[in-house]
């Protein structure tokens, strides 16, 4: 009975105290948890998110609003960053140890912080702010309040997210492998296996979707025995979970074997903003895209430049060489930050293959490619495409509009960098609409537009994706709604809330001056709205509201109001 209490209290330790093993370069224990609730997780490091892989660990506020949150070691608040998307309201804290928390989708900071803030958007007259601090204004001890929690950004409920950087390289590191107290004793699960002919790209082929189930201790495949091709790619369908919590996660580590040899690994860690867009590599992003599911390949896509988490990778990026007339093992280890352990167990056979159809054009992933007609070009360069891809373009004609549309390629298909397109307009367009082209992109699913400049004939347009382009023209200003009546009195409203409705593009300015000066209004979603604060004294006032859109038709509204 005492061995076994004993070997209890290791389990616990183990599980709650994250990866001194995995990590020990990590300082263990330095940080506190940044609330004074049990952490307890809604995503984790190296999840996968739209776009970018995610950068820390997003900690549960019972659903809640307005949690004290606290510096997680003593250092400086060093940044403070106001965005409408992204992180919201956010601080950074450095720390004397080479480290820099960021704590997220914050409401108010502490009094003092808040005030300095408030000072330099009037004084800039803008509320998205990115303010660098000196190491003397705001220094804090650890477990001082810095904050309290919110759901500002790109939030979808309540929590704090809390990362952990290098200061120096400014990269997120993986937060759970610091030792902060995340009680944690539940292994990743997987669900299916995709297997793949390497002999071509992975942006030509289905990839053949395997279930899993386990069986004792293991994960496996019915049948057993997989046929595959000469050249086999895996990825794998998976998510993990921790005590407490029924929100996914993602693993730490993965490595993959043939025969009992290693033929590669993954470690979710150290992955730098720049790089973070190349989540589109790492995943089938076609899958994705069809099937809503995030299948995770354990290999390397040719034009994957995020190198760092392959720790181990055999001469074909992790591709399994498989021999013809064998059976081979091949078995998959998942380790979760606590350690908790996942094997997944097959045999593969080789099979003949089809040799992949004929292409009439490829565009490489190593070169640039270019494409021209009369009325469309574009170019990208050698590090846009991550695997070689059977190019396809259609024209629509369509007379009603300013151009015909065009597809290009499709919208599964990812590229990393900005590239101008150029589309040329069908039908003679007013010198005074030139200013006022819009570029409108449709995935199948929605469309959206970007304000075109005129350049020798050419209307350009900055894109990222592919898929289906036009033209429109925006001459409507956006509409500006009060959320509250004409000529009101005020006396017990905490805000002023605003809707501005914007069609084509997007708003790109909006001002508010309060009889006569600017007064700050913040941005959430189409909702603009001010905190009744000393900028507004008692008595009648004239508000008056300038908005302008992407294309610059602008809209006015005055709204007068008594507080």
């Amino acid at each position: 009975m005492k061995t076994l209490f004993v070997s209890l209290l290791v389990l616990l330790f183990t599980s709650t105290i994250f990866a001194q093993s995995e990590e020990s370069s990590y300082p263990q224990n330095y940080f506190r948890n940044p609330l004074n609730i049990p952490i307890l997780l809604a995503g984790n490091f190296g999840e996968c998110r739209p776009n970018h892989f995610h950068s820390g660990i997003d900690i549960k506020t019972e659903g809640r609003e307005n949690m004290p949150v606290f510096a997680a070691a003593e250092g400086y608040i060093s940044r403070i960053k106001m965005d409408k998307g992204g992180f919201g309201h956010a601080l950074y804290i450095t720390h004397p140890n080479g480290y820099t928390t960021l704590y997220a989708h914050l409401n108010n900071f502490i009094p003092v912080v808040q005030q300095y803030l408030r000072n330099q958007q009037y004084m800039r007259e803008n509320w998205a702010i990115d303010l660098s601090l000196k190491p003397d204004q705001f220094p804090v001890k650890k477990g001082e309040q810095i904050a309290w929690s919110g759901n500002t950004g790109a939030s979808t409920a309540p929590h704090v997210h809390f990362e952990i950087r290098n200061t120096i390289t400014e990269h997120p590191l993986n937060g759970m492998l610091f030792g902060l107290p995340i009680k944690d004793t539940k292994p990743p699960v997987p669900y299916q296996l995709a297997l793949y002919n390497m002999n071509q790209s992975i942006f030509q082929q289905t990839p053949k979707i395997i279930n899993l189930k386990k069986t004792g201790n293991k994960y496996v495949t019915t049948p057993d025995t997989l046929l595959a091709a000469d050249l086999t790619g895996i990825a794998l369908y998976a998510n993990d979970f921790m005590d407490g919590s029924n929100n996914t996660l993602n693993f730490y580590t993965a490595n993959w074997f043939l025969d009992d040899d290693l033929q590669g690994s993954i470690k979710l860690d150290n992955i730098g903003y720049d790089v973070t867009r190349y989540l589109h590599a790492y995943v089938d992003y076609r899958l994705h895209k069809q099937k809503g599911n995030w299948f995770q390949l354990l290999m390397r896509q040719p034009g994957n430049r995020l190198t760092p988490i392959y720790p181990k990778l055999n001469e074909q990026r992790g591709i399994l060489s498989l021999n013809k007339d064998k059976v081979h093992r091949f078995r998959i280890e998942l380790k979760d930050a606590a350690g908790n352990k996942t094997e997944i167990a097959c045999f593969l056979k080789q099979q003949t293959t089809q040799q992949p159809a004929d292409c009439y054009r490829t565009f490489r992933f190593d070169t640039p490619n270019s494409f021209e007609n009369p009325n469309i070009q574009f170019t990208l360069t050698d590090k846009d495409l991550y695997d070689n891809i059977c190019f396809s373009f259609r024209n629509i004609p369509d007379a009603t509009g300013f151009s015909d549309k065009y597809q290009v390629q499709n919208e599964d298909i990812p590229v990393h960098n900005y590239f101008d397109l150029r589309i040329k307009a069908n039908k003679p367009v007013p010198f005074n609409l030139r200013e006022k082209m819009v570029m409108v992109y449709s995935d199948g699913k929605k469309k959206d537009g970007r304000a075109a400049k005129f350049e020798n004939g050419w209307y350009i347009a900055s894109v990222r994706n592919l898929g289906l382009f036009w033209l429109e023209t925006d001459t409507t200003a956006p509409i500006i709604k009060s959320l509250q009546k004409e000529n009101a009195l005020l006396s017990n409203a905490r805000q002023l809330r605003f809707q501005v409705i914007e069609d084509q593009t997007s708003v790109k300015t909006f001002r508010g001056e309060l009889d006569g000066k600017w007064l700050c209004f913040e941005p959430r979603g189409n909702i603009f709205f001010y905190d009744f604060d000393a900028h507004c004294s008692s008595g009648k006032h004239r508000l008056m509201l300038t908005v302008t859109d992407e294309n610059g038709n602008e809209s006015k509204l005055e709204y007068n109001f008594t507080r």
